[in-house]
């Protein structure tokens, strides 16, 4: 799918040169990536704290049973 964007283009110039890519769009897929990882790994952190643990739950027992 084709589409059309304005960009900055010192900062594609600038993407391309510090990321070692070939071609503008090889420094735009790999940008857009990344972002998506990192929105992703954001997603993760939210979950911290959501899972609730049984505390009588006893992993030496679970091992044993291996």
């Amino acid at each position: 799918m084709a589409t059309n964007l304005q960009i900055d283009d010192e900062l594609i110039i600038l993407a391309v040169k510090l990321g070692h890519h070939r071609t503008k769009k090889a420094a735009v897929t790999h940008a857009l990536t990344d972002y998506i990882h990192h929105l992703e790994q954001e997603n993760i952190l939210s979950l911290f704290g959501s899972v609730t643990f049984d505390p009588g739950y006893n992993y030496k027992t679970q091992r044993a049973k291996a």
